[in-house]
């Protein structure tokens, strides 16, 4: 399922790239739910919101053009979460979503990290599942941040290589 017609790269954030993080998750969120405030403010800026506050935001690109992306946000010195995860409609279930996360954990491990949250909604069933199938597991809500937010997942990295 991992075989991609076209050859990706995964990137690190560059301001370059502001507006295909905004795009590629507006799409999502647009589809299923309201863009809400908290939204807007991230979006609008990546940089402060993830990069300066000690974070990451990685892109899938394909012919120097984003085809997704994932945010890291840190908490604590060892505790992020996952946020803002995307891949365009048009590359969906190739395996782009599943190389984006394990990327994400890498940089997360290599910042200090020991533990990882998403919170997300339970009908986004193949992100449910995907961040299951990597060792996540679901835990009491952690927060409420969003009001679209019914499901927090939490991996302790020890148990990821």
């Amino acid at each position: 399922r991992c075989a991609m017609q076209k050859k990706y790269e995964i990137v690190g954030f560059s301001p370059q790239y502001s507006e295909a993080f905004k795009e590629l998750n507006l799409e999502w969120i647009e589809e299923f739910f309201e863009p809400e405030e908290i939204d807007h403010k991230m979006l609008s800026s990546p940089q402060q919101s993830f990069i300066d506050s000690g974070g990451a935001i990685i892109f899938a690109m394909v012919e120097d053009v984003a085809v997704g992306c994932c945010g890291l946000l840190k908490h604590s010195d060892t505790i992020y979460e996952i946020s803002k995860m995307a891949v365009t409609p048009s590359y969906q279930d190739l395996g782009l979503g599943r190389v984006m996360l394990r990327q994400i954990l890498q940089v997360a491990k290599s910042l200090g990290a020991t533990q990882i949250e998403i919170m997300s909604n339970t009908i986004l069933e193949p992100a449910i599942g995907l961040y299951k199938s990597v060792g996540f597991v679901e835990i009491p809500l952690t927060s409420d941040a969003y009001a679209r937010g019914n499901i927090s997942l939490r991996l302790d990295l020890s148990k990821f290589d």
